[in-house]
């Protein structure tokens, strides 16, 4: 047992790249060094630890962990700087020889960080790492650094095996909690004051394989958690969403109509290259499924350009059928070459060129997409969690759709669902301004 006594009067500055899933095992970082007498920093105070939670999904997010390691070091160079995540776990020797990186832990070893920053103080780096097939432990992870939003962990790792992934050497075997200690998180996040809850997991809609529960059965016993406002599904396998879960999200007490989906291709040829398990007509009958179930649904889609293999059809026939796909917005993502993966045998390779071309297009029909979605909700009313930051007279919120509403601020709407109608845009664009109807939602 480590001695709290030994971190007294430490100040620790936590900084995470990449999914929600970090987000939430950043936070029970926290939670841990606050158990051990360990305070976390306010603006613009030098640290003495500082913990950094990367990602590596992308050649471009193992860049920024870098950048902001060195960015760091600069800003706290007296700090004992602890790299974890996924880009630690793929490459831990290489992110140990970035300068004033101390300790490297592998993603496995995250929930044991009090012990390696009491026993590892050499003067080189120490990297402690386990291989992703070692990972059978699922760990619970709950954020809790916004009050309104929080991001719970309900599934960890993967089983598929798509051709560019890198993610289940990272993150090992699908693995969950159980639905009774699930729920008593959230039951501890609403207590907490938590209003909005985001499920997060690597895969979650194959929630189940450690527990023999399924995922509709854990959306069910969530919907049941009294004090939560409403959740939020933050990523779904098309092949996993069942009618079942769309019919449930339209019926539920506090699910939210949203949906995000990964695409990755328009084209079947590029889909089968991909290793991904569908085609476009499941995915179309999916899409259309859920949007006759609820019409007013947000349904987000990522989609991965210039992959191996997407030659100039192959772009162009998914292009066309993205466009056809009535969906709210895109995700684009630029295709990166991943060390040891499958991928790197494909041919043809797509310059950079064409591939940030090809992004352009798409980012541009995601922005068309997104503000007619908008503007369809126009003179409707919805549900508003109306967050705790106030820019200037200003505060802003999420619809149940995702929209981003923007209101003149009231103290008394902050953190509770209130019910507006929306307008129209605001000046720059980036939100839509409404009037409140002066009553709560229920």
């Amino acid at each position: 047992m480590t001695d709290a006594r030994i971190f007294e009067n430490r100040v620790a500055a936590y900084y995470t790249l990449g999914c929600k899933l970090n987000f939430a095992e950043t936070s029970s970082i926290g939670q841990e060094l606050a158990q051990h007498g360990i305070r976390t920093a306010v603006a613009g105070e030098r640290a003495d630890i500082c913990v950094i939670n990367t990602c590596s999904v992308t050649e471009q997010a193992d860049r920024k962990c870098r950048q902001l390691i060195r960015h760091i070091h600069r800003l706290h160079p007296e700090a004992f700087i602890v790299a974890t995540g996924c880009y630690a776990q793929l490459a831990p020797e290489a992110v140990a020889r970035i300068e004033g990186v101390n300790l490297v832990l592998g993603n496995a070893q995250k929930a044991d960080i009090i012990r390696h920053l009491d026993s590892n103080r050499a003067a080189t780096p120490v990297v402690v790492s386990s291989p992703a097939a070692d990972m059978r432990t699922f760990i619970p992870s709950c954020s809790a650094g916004d009050r309104t939003r929080h991001f719970l962990k309900v599934q960890d790792g993967c089983d598929y095996r798509c051709s560019y992934c890198t993610i289940p050497a990272a993150r090992g075997r699908s693995r969950n909690g159980s639905i009774a200690a699930l729920t008593a998180q959230a039951d501890r996040a609403a207590r907490e004051g938590g209003r909005e809850i985001v499920l997060t997991g690597v895969n979650i809609g194959d929630f189940g394989k450690s527990t023999g529960e399924t995922f509709i059965d854990l959306l069910r016993a969530l919907d049941d958690v009294d004090g939560v406002a409403r959740y939020r599904i933050s990523s779904l396998e098309p092949n996993l969403i069942t009618d079942e879960i769309i019919d449930f999200t339209a019926g539920s007490k506090r699910f939210a109509p949203h949906f995000h989906i990964p695409l990755q291709s328009g084209s079947d040829a590029v889909l089968r290259l991909m290793r991904r398990r569908y085609d476009t007509a499941l995915f179309r009958r999916k899409v259309e499924r859920i949007r006759n179930a609820m019409p007013r649904a947000f349904i987000g889609v990522d989609v991965i350009v210039g992959a191996r293999g997407e030659t100039d059809e192959c772009f162009e026939e998914s292009y066309a059928f993205i466009e056809r796909l009535p969906v709210s917005q895109l995700h684009v993502f630029h295709y990166s070459e991943r060390p040891g993966t499958p991928a790197l045998d494909i041919r043809p390779i797509v310059p950079p060129a064409v591939g940030h071309l090809r992004s352009k297009r798409l980012m541009a029909l995601s922005a068309m997409k997104w503000r007619r979605f908008c503007e369809a909700q126009c003179g409707q009313t919805a549900d508003v969690l109306f967050e705790h930051t106030r820019r200037g007279e200003m505060m802003h919120g999420r619809t149940e759709n995702y929209v981003k509403a923007e209101a003149p601020f009231r103290a008394e709407a902050v953190n509770r669902l209130t019910r507006i109608r929306l307008n129209g845009w605001n000046g720059d664009g980036t939100a839509m301004t409404c009037s409140f109807t002066d009553r709560h939602a229920p």
